[in-house]
C-alpha cells in the first residue's frame, strides 16, 4: 500500500493541466469525496498497528502534495486568463426584465388606515382567527338568542369547547381589555369570517379595521372628532354625519356617512343619489362590555368603531365584483403595481 501511495505521489508531481476542465478532473481524482485520498484514509483502519505511524506520515505527505499541486495549477490557470467554459456576455443586448411585484388592494387600504390612526396614538393589535364563545360573543354583550350565534351567520368548529371562526376583530379588543389597563388606544386589523352566500357584493371572508379607545371621561364628541380626522385623511372629505344604529357592544351606536357629493355619474351610483357614502359603524362601548373585561365602567368610558376594508377597496379602485379580490388572478393584481 505504501508503494502504491508513493507511485501516486510521483504522478501528482508530474501532473500537467491546461484548462479548468482538466483541473477539475485532477481535483476529483485525488481530493474528491470518492478520490484516492479518501480511499487511502478508509484503508488506514486495516493497517497493522506497527505500520500505522509510517502509513499515516506517508498519507499526510500525499494529502499535502495533492492539495499543493491543485493550488499551484489553479493559480497558474487563473493567471493565464483561462476560465471555465461559459457563454460570452454581449453587453449590447437588452437587459433581462425584472418583474415588479405589487401590494394586494386589501393590504394597500389596511396599511393606509394603520398609518392614519398610528399618527394619533393608536397601537396595532392582532390575535387569533379561531375564537371561543366568550371572546367572540358573550363578552361583547351578545345575548344567547342573538342571530349571529346561529349557524347561518357563523362558522362553528367542532371541539370540546365552543369555538368559531371569528366574525369580527372585536375579539381582539376583548383580549386587550382583559390584559391591559386604561388608557387603551388600539386598532385591530384582520381577517374575519361569516357564513354568507358569495356574490358580487358579499363574501364569506373579508377584512376589518376596528378601533377602541378607553380612558377616563371619553365622550361621544371625542369619537366624532377622531372619525372626522379619519375622513379628512383617508377620503379627503370634511363633512360627516352620524345616524342612530344598533350594535350589541356599543350604546349609543351610530353609522357614519361621509358626504361624497353628486358631481359625477359615479357619485350618483355609489351614493344611490343621496350624496352620502356609508363608511363605518361606531358607538360608545357598552358598560356591560367594560365590566365583562374587568374594567370599571363607573370610572372609565370609551368608544369603538369598525370599518369593512373590501367595501372601501372596491370604491377606491372601482372594483365591480368582490370575488375578484380573492381570486388571485395575476392580471388583476398587476394593476396595483404602481399604487403606493
Amino acid at each position: 500500500m505504501l508503494d502504491k501511495i508513493k507511485e501516486h505521489l510521483q504522478d501528482i508531481e508530474n501532473a500537467i493541466v491546461t484548462d479548468a476542465k482538466e483541473l477539475e478532473v485532477f481535483r476529483v481524482n485525488y481530493l474528491g469525496s470518492k478520490g484516492l485520498l479518501k480511499g487511502f484514509f478508509n484503508e488506514f483502519k486495516n493497517i497493522p498497528n506497527e505500520h500505522k505511524k509510517e502509513f499515516g506520515k506517508t498519507l499526510n505527505d500525499f494529502k499535502k502534495s495533492a492539495q499543493g499541486k491543485f493550488d499551484e495549477l489553479q493559480q497558474k490557470i487563473q493567471s493565464s486568463g483561462v476560465k471555465k467554459e461559459s457563454p460570452q456576455l454581449d453587453l449590447t443586448l437588452p437587459g433581462y426584465p425584472v418583474n415588479v411585484g405589487s401590494r394586494h388592494p386589501v393590504s394597500i387600504i389596511i396599511n393606509e388606515m394603520n398609518d392614519i390612526f398610528s399618527k394619533i396614538g393608536f397601537i396595532i393589535k392582532e390575535s387569533f382567527e379561531i375564537e371561543d364563545d366568550w371572546h367572540n360573543f358573550s363578552a361583547l354583550n351578545f345575548p344567547e338568542e342573538h342571530p349571529a350565534r346561529d349557524m347561518q351567520d357563523t362558522f362553528f368548529i367542532e371541539s370540546k369547547i365552543k369555538q368559531a371562526l371569528r366574525t369580527h376583530t372585536s375579539s381582539v379588543q376583548v383580549r386587550v381589555m382583559e390584559n391591559e389597563q386604561p388608557p387603551i388606544r388600539i386598532i385591530a386589523p384582520g381577517r374575519v369570517f361569516r357564513n354568507e352566500a358569495i356574490s358580487a357584493r358579499s363574501h364569506c371572508i373579508f377584512h376589518q379595521v376596528e378601533g377602541l379607545y378607553i380612558d377616563k371621561n371619553v365622550s361621544f364628541a371625542d369619537m366624532k372628532q377622531t372619525l372626522l380626522y379619519f375622513a379628512k385623511e383617508f377620503f379627503g372629505k370634511a363633512k360627516i354625519r352620524l345616524r342612530p344604529s344598533y350594535f350589541p357592544f356599543t350604546e349609543p351606536s351610530a353609522e357614519m356617512d361621509v358626504y361624497w357629493g353628486l358631481e359625477t355619474e359615479v357619485d350618483h351610483k355609489i351614493t344611490k343619489g343621496t350624496g352620502w357614502l356609508e363608511v363605518l359603524g361606531c358607538g360608545m362601548v357598552d358598560p356591560n362590555v367594560l365590566d365583562n373585561c374587568g374594567i370599571d365602567s363607573k370610572i372609565y368610558s370609551g368608544y369603538a368603531f369598525g370599518i369593512g376594508v373590501e367595501r372601501i377597496a372596491m370604491q377606491r379602485f372601482n372594483i365591480p365584483d368582490i370575488r375578484m379580490i380573492f381570486e388571485n388572478d395575476v392580471r388583476f393584481l398587476k394593476q396595483f403595481t404602481q399604487v403606493v
